[in-house]
C-alpha cells in the first residue's frame, strides 16, 4: 500500500518542522508514528476520497502557579514534546466519528450540539461541545472521520484532556474556517467546552499552553489573559525537566479540583468579589479573623496559597530573564511547600499517598541540587522535578524502583502549540 503521508515526508521542511515539535533525536519514531496512524484510517475508514490532513496539539507542564488560573491569577506554563495527533478527512454529512486509540469509537451528529448534562464527563461531551462552542461563535462546523493517537496518557498530568480538546478546536477551524481561530481564542472555546459540556470547573491555564505553544506566562486578570513568551533552555542549563507519574486514577476526583476553586471563590465572595484576584492581599490579611467565621479555615489556607503563589509566579519570570536558576528552583520549592501545606492537594484520601512519597524520594535523591513540586491539580498522579543533567539515569533508576518502569519522563518545551499538516 502506498504511504498515504508521502507528499508530506517528500517537503523539504517537514523534517525540520518534526525536529522542532520532538526534538532531533525523534524525527523518525514520529514519521513511524504518523505513519502507523495513517494506515489506521485507511483499516477504519477505508480509501481516503479527498483531501486528508494531520492535526497534533501538544500536553503541558505547569511550571509555576498551582490552582492560580480559575481565581485569575497568574502562571506559567510550557507545551511539552508529548502530544495528541489526529489523521483526519472531511466529511458531507455533518457526522463525526472518532476513533481514538484504545477507546471505543465515537459517533455524534452537528445538528445535535446541545449541552446534555448526562454526557458530563465524556469524550462525547468533548466534541460535542466543541462543535457546539464554535457554532455558538458564528464559526462553520462539518463532519469528519478522525482516527487519534496521543502520548499525553491520561492521569499523566501533562492535561490530555486539553490537547484532546484544543485539537478538536483546530480539526474543526482547520477544516471548516482556514484555520484562522487565534491560539488565544481556541483555548478560550476549549476551557468553555470543559465548563459547559464536560461539566468541570476548570481554570485555561491548560488549554492556553497546549493551543499557545512555547513557555508562556500567562496573567488570567480580566478582561481578557494576557499571554507573554518566554526563552529559557534548562537542557543548556545542565538541568532535566521531568514529571513523575506516581500513580492513582484522576476520574473520581473532580469534586476534589472543584472544592479548591469554590473555597478560593467562598473567600473572595466573602469580601464582596468573584474572585480573590479582584481583592488586595492586604484586604484579605485585614478582614482575615472577621470571613473566618464565614468560610472557614481551610478555605482561608487555600486563599493564602493562591496569593503567595501568584507572587511567586513573578518571581519565577523575574528569575528567568535574569538567568538566575538558583531564585528560580528557591520559588520552585516554596511553591511545592505551599501546595503541600496550605493548598493541600498533595494526597486525597489516606493510604493513597503516592504523591508525597515521590516528592520526598525526589528531595533524598536532590539534596539541595534542583527542585521539586506537586505537578498541575495534584491529589493523585505526577510530581515535576528539575535533575542535574548528570544524574538524570540516576534518578530515573531511583524513582522508577517505586513507581514502575516508565514512570519518569524528561521533557522537552514544544514550540508550537496546535498545528495543522494538509497531506
Amino acid at each position: 500500500m502506498s504511504n498515504l503521508l508521502d507528499s508530506l515526508w517528500q517537503r523539504p521542511k517537514t523534517g525540520a518542522r518534526l525536529a522542532a515539535l520532538y526534538g532531533a533525536a525523534d524525527v523518525e519514531h514520529q514519521k513511524a508514528r504518523y505513519e502507523a496512524l495513517a494506515e489506521r484510517y485507511t483499516d477504519r475508514f477505508g480509501a481516503v476520497d479527498g483531501p486528508l490532513y494531520v492535526f497534533s496539539a501538544p500536553g503541558r507542564t505547569e511550571i509555576g502557579g498551582n490552582h492560580t488560573d480559575h481565581n485569575n491569577g497568574r502562571v506559567l506554563a510550557a507545551a511539552v514534546n508529548l502530544d495528541t495527533v489526529a489523521v483526519v478527512c472531511p466529511r458531507s454529512d455533518g457526522v463525526i466519528i472518532v476513533d481514538s486509540e484504545g477507546f471505543p469509537s465515537i459517533e455524534i451528529h452537528t445538528d445535535d450540539l446541545a449541552v446534555n448534562e448526562a454526557a458530563f464527563g465524556t469524550t462525547t461531551a468533548l466534541i460535542r461541545g466543541t462543535a457546539g462552542a464554535l457554532a455558538e461563535r458564528g464559526m462553520k462546523v462539518g463532519g469528519f472521520n478522525a482516527v487519534i493517537t496521543s502520548s499525553v496518557a491520561r492521569g499523566s498530568g501533562l492535561s490530555s484532556s486539553a490537547a484532546f480538546e484544543v485539537l478538536i478546536a483546530a480539526i474543526l477551524d482547520g477544516l471548516y474556517n482556514g484555520f484562522v481561530i487565534d491560539s488565544q481564542t481556541r483555548a478560550e472555546i476549549a476551557q468553555e467546552v470543559e465548563n459547559r459540556w464536560f461539566g468541570k470547573p476548570c481554570g485555561l491555564m491548560d488549554q492556553m499552553a497546549s493551543s499557545v505553544g512555547g513557555l508562556v506566562t500567562i496573567d488570567f486578570e480580566q478582561p481578557r489573559a494576557k499571554v507573554e513568551a518566554l526563552a529559557y533552555d534548562f537542557a543548556a542549563k545542565g538541568y532535566a525537566l521531568c514529571v513523575v507519574n506516581t500513580g492513582g486514577d484522576h476520574g473520581d476526583l473532580t469534586d476534589d479540583y472543584a472544592a479548591i476553586r469554590s473555597e478560593m471563590e467562598s473567600v473572595a465572595e466573602a469580601m464582596g468579589a468573584h474572585v480573590l484576584r479582584e481583592v488586595p492581599v492586604e484586604v484579605f490579611e485585614a478582614r482575615l479573623p472577621e470571613i473566618r467565621e464565614k468560610v472557614g479555615d481551610r478555605a482561608l489556607l487555600r486563599a493564602m496559597h493562591f496569593y503567595d503563589d501568584n507572587a511567586r509566579v513573578v518571581e519565577q519570570v523575574e528569575a528567568l530573564r535574569a538567568d538566575d536558576l538558583v531564585g528560580f528552583f528557591d520559588a520552585v520549592r516554596r511553591s511545592g511547600d505551599s501546595s503541600w501545606e496550605m493548598l493541600q492537594n498533595i494526597y486525597a484520601r489516606p493510604n493513597e499517598e503516592q504523591m508525597a512519597l515521590g516528592i520526598a524520594l525526589t528531595r533524598r535523591f536532590l539534596a539541595g541540587t534542583g527542585a521539586v513540586r506537586v505537578h498541575g491539580g495534584g491529589f493523585a498522579g505526577t510530581i515535576q522535578a528539575y535533575v542535574p543533567l548528570a544524574q538524570l539515569e540516576a534518578y530515573k533508576a531511583y524513582i522508577e524502583k517505586v513507581f514502575g518502569k516508565g514512570s519518569c519522563i524528561p521533557l522537552m518545551i514544544r514550540p508550537e502549540g496546535a498545528v495543522m499538516m494538509t497531506v
